[in-house]
């Protein structure tokens, strides 16, 4: 199905693909049906990508290439909640050595991580560990030809622009920078867009998101541009500081995986990938992104 909406040209759209569906045929219709032909992948029936079997692997990237359908970036395991700063270092080398052989079949440099709960330790510590773990997987990154995107989200450069900056510069290493979700402010308690305004010259990747916070610290997650996590006003600030990347939607309004709550909704996604598209229509006519 075309658009209905005038998107910039010059801007990419994808979906966390398990947003939409548990299965990729069902993931990769979604996409479709918005007239786009980009995903994210985090997990197919149910699965990290990085945990399938190797047939069950082959088998999702000969879908991928039959349906035309790339492949944008992968939400790996690495440092995310379900991982203390404390706990094996030896499972997120697995990993990663497992996504490079797994992303290259993809074409995909991009793996999303995060920067690990803190497992009981104390601020310095657990910022010593994180940024010992964070320096030997850019390294390993690098040599893979790999990108590591922090996601704002879990661990302890989740929720601070400053801590996500000492990352990025103090580990100095071309294959770990940022992803920035817009949603996760309001999910999370700060404000995203002074966030994003402090380390948007390192974000390479973008998930859209919206939220409301509501009555006893719970958040709604709604589509994009009916919550108060100001995605106009982020975009702008993208593209006014030049972003270039992908914007993958990530609705949460059905499925949120930290919560092991929900299953993919199609019609929820594809009517979140259409209201990003009217916004990301208003916001080319007022900074002439996709000129």
């Amino acid at each position: 199905m075309a658009s209905a909406e005038a998107v910039p040209e010059e801007v990419r759209l994808a979906g966390l693909g398990d947003e939409a569906a548990p299965d990729l045929a069902g993931q990769i219709g979604a996409v479709a049906e918005l007239g786009w032909n980009r995903l994210e992948l985090r997990t197919i029936g149910g699965t990290p990508v990085a945990d399938l079997d190797e047939r069950a692997f082959r088998h999702a990237a000969e879908l991928l290439e039959s349906a035309g359908t790339s492949v944008v970036g992968v939400a790996s395991k690495i440092g995310d909640w379900s991982r203390p700063v404390t706990g094996d270092f030896a499972a997120d080398v697995r990993e990663l050595d497992v996504l490079a052989r797994r992303c290259a079949v993809l074409g995909t440099p991009l793996v999303r991580i995060m920067s690990y709960p803190s497992g009981g330790l104390d601020g310095p510590a657990w910022g010593r560990h994180v940024r010992g773990r964070l320096r030997e997987l850019a390294w390993r990154a690098e040599d893979h030809g790999l990108v590591l995107a922090h996601e704002n989200c879990a661990g302890w450069a989740g929720d601070r622009a400053d801590r996500m900056l000492d990352l990025v510069t103090g580990i100095g290493s071309p294959a770990l920078r940022l992803l920035f979700d817009i949603g996760n402010g309001v999910a999370h308690g700060y404000p995203p867009l002074p966030m994003l305004r402090e380390v948007v010259s390192h974000v390479v990747h973008v998930h859209v998101k919206d939220a409301r916070a509501c009555a006893g610290g719970e958040v709604d997650f709604v589509p994009p541009g009916e919550g108060e996590a100001r995605v106009a006003e982020c975009l702008d600030v993208l593209f006014r500081n030049g972003y270039g990347g992908v914007l993958s939607i990530e609705p949460h309004v059905k499925l949120r995986p930290h919560l092991d709550s929900g299953t993919g909704d199609r019609d929820a996604f594809v009517a979140c990938g259409r209201a990003l598209e009217r916004l990301l229509a208003r916001t080319a006519r007022t900074t002439g992104a996709g000129r």
